[in-house]
């Protein structure tokens, strides 16, 4: 399995100047909702310290942790694609601190220079990619663990 890919350390210099601009620094206490599934997706965030849970509600009362992200990791990609929802809610594993960033300047910005926007998605789609194996490889291991199992 390839290393997970960190936003703002693969983005070039001068581009992670442009983006980081546009951050403000915020707080997560432990337990703290961050996003819930279906809310509006307008932002996105750079966790700096401390983890965060990506959940997946399958009742009422009943949340499933699908993904766990740490220091350096992209915290919400919904931002990028209609409708503009996000897919899972998130929570503070622990104390949070990140950069915050609001979607529409991020996108203005992505708008004015070009090769800036492309090489972000780039890294977003990488970063998915990434998740999107990850997710495969652990589906694969418990399938496997429940065929042993029966």
């Amino acid at each position: 399995m390839t290393k997970a890919i960190k936003l703002l350390t693969a983005l070039p210099p001068p581009q992670r100047g442009r983006l980081m601009a546009l951050a403000r620094e915020v707080s997560f206490p432990e337990d703290a909702r961050i996003f819930e599934a279906e809310g509006v997706a307008d932002r996105f965030w750079v966790i700096r310290s401390g983890a965060v849970s990506l959940d997946q509600r399958v009742s009422s009362l009943q949340r499933v942790t699908v993904a766990g992200l740490g220091a350096g990791d992209l915290l919400g990609w919904s931002w990028l694609f209609p409708p503009h929802r996000w897919d899972f809610g998130a929570e503070a594993f622990s104390p949070v601190r990140a950069y915050e960033f609001d979607a529409e300047p991020v996108l203005a910005l992505c708008e004015e220079d070009p090769r800036l926007g492309m090489t972000l998605m780039r890294i977003v789609a990488e970063i998915l990619a990434h998740r999107l194996e990850t997710t495969r490889v652990q589906l694969l291991e418990q399938y496997t663990m429940h065929r042993r199992s029966s």
